[in-house]
């Protein structure tokens, strides 16, 4: 049985605030869906603090295959996304986005200060985060003619399944959702209808 469960956030952190030799480090950490959001969510992020000097980030997507990026903004190289990666790694969530904001005191702190600094903030805020766990879902899409509608809308509810959307005409398109360890009994059930495609 492979685990089909995975962490994630459950709404965006509180801002946290790491302070080293008058550098201050201000953590975010944002539950995401897709890149697309991680523009919208730096966007807000560099308004609010539009006279920083550096807004490092790094976000992880997926769950079976991963998809990642670090950005340093102008920071020496992985002295700043990596290591916030790094923490996105150590507490195993996925689907995450983390922003930390840096106000230079004045006072250089090096690249090991600066990759301690940018790991310690990224922790912060993932700390500061309420981890919550999801399961992995697969989606099937059902194909039947409208007879045989209540034998299908039966084995949604003895196995449970979600319905994702509907179109009930002369023939019926059901989107359910189950999770991926239900999978292979839910593709079999709807096998034995032989009436109905499945994908």
């Amino acid at each position: 049985m492979e685990n089909d469960i995975y962490k994630t956030l459950a709404s965006p952190s509180e801002e946290t605030l790491y302070k080293e030799k008058n550098s201050k480090f201000f953590g975010y950490a944002f539950p995401i869906n897709n890149e697309d959001e991680v523009k919208d969510i730096l966007e807000e992020v560099k308004k609010k603090h539009h006279s920083a000097r550096h807004w490092c980030y790094a976000f992880q997507l997926g769950t079976d295959q991963i998809y990642y990026r670090a950005n340093d903004d102008g920071e020496p190289n992985n002295s700043a996304g990596m290591p916030i990666y790094g923490q996105i790694q150590s507490f195993e969530v996925t689907n995450v986005l983390i922003v930390v904001v840096r106000y230079f005191g004045g006072v250089k702190l090096g690249v090991g200060g600066l990759i301690s600094a940018y790991r310690t903030s990224a922790q912060m805020a993932l700390e500061a985060s309420e981890i919550i766990e999801k399961t992995i879902d697969v989606h099937y899409t059902l194909k039947f003619d409208y007879p045989i509608m209540n034998k299908v809308m039966r084995v949604i509810k003895e196995k449970n399944l979600d319905i994702v959307s509907q179109k009930m005409e002369m023939d019926c398109e059901v989107v359910v959702s189950t999770r991926k360890n239900n999978a292979p009994e839910v593709q079999e059930a709807f096998a034995n209808l032989y009436e109905v495609k499945i994908k």
